[in-house]
């Protein structure tokens, strides 16, 4: 032996990328026995931009300049790359920022309804084909037909049901509730008829407003929407909580 000391280096190196055409930031790791020539040529696919337009700057795990990496026949471990260094690569081609993940720069492709209603190969052809959603005339009108028997139930029970009534209220999932029918009928904030109860406790969600709408009054979170079928009128005193008790 010679005494002399012999320095094994990683043949890989994981770097950090970032360029001028990007605001985002990658890793990837790439063997240092490849030349700069190479290495720019995989980065085209990674960054967008050619390789005959990139000019490549080096810089330390603290994102220090170092130098560029500018001998394309040098390799890359002649540089003082280590892991976690960045490697910024600058865009000669006048290319800007975000050039290629601008969608409104993008020309879209339109078509007439009418003339994809005649292409063949089209999702809208294959649902018609599987019968598929509402291309299924059989399942369309069966839900058709559920709906509007809900709609007919529904009706019938908010006839039921008189602003004043007394009432509990029975929502799955939700513990019983008692309190006062405020409103009854249809309302903006969603289709179907619905039942405004003013609770016995601060049970509810609102004051009685809704989407800036008041449908009636009552303090802040004991009011509350609910379907007419979860509503029972009856005999329902309020309860006393003893609040007036010393």
């Amino acid at each position: 032996m010679d005494g002399g000391v012999t320095v094994i280096t990683n043949p890989t190196v994981n770097v950090r990328l970032t360029s001028t055409l990007s605001s985002f930031e990658v890793q990837r790791r790439f063997n240092r026995g490849i030349s700069i020539a190479e290495f720019k040529q995989k980065l085209e696919m990674l960054v967008g931009v050619s390789a005959s337009s990139m000019d490549l700057e080096l810089f330390s795990t603290s994102d220090k300049f170092l130098q560029k990496l500018d001998e394309n026949e040098a390799l890359l471990g002649s540089y003082p790359v280590d892991d976690d260094c960045r490697i910024h690569v600058i865009d000669r081609s006048g290319a800007q920022k975000g050039e290629f993940t601008d969608l409104s720069k993008v020309e879209k492709f339109e078509i007439s309804d009418d003339a994809y209603e005649k292409r063949t190969e089209s999702v809208r052809s294959f649902m018609k084909k599987q019968r598929i959603g509402r291309f299924n005339e059989e399942e369309v009108a069966k839900k058709e037909a559920e709906l509007a028997a809900r709609e007919a139930e529904e009706k019938t029970a908010a006839d039921a049901i008189a602003v004043g009534n007394r009432c509990q209220v029975q929502v799955s999932g939700q513990p019983t509730k008692l309190g006062t029918v405020m409103y009854v009928g249809t309302a903006d904030f969603k289709p179907g008829y619905w039942v405004g109860i003013k609770y016995d406790e601060p049970m509810g969600k609102h004051d009685g407003s809704v989407k800036g709408k008041r449908y009636f009054e009552c303090e802040n979170k004991y009011g509350g929407f609910v379907k007419p079928l979860s509503v029972i009128v009856g005999d329902f005193p309020e309860e006393d909580f003893g609040l007036d008790e010393m």
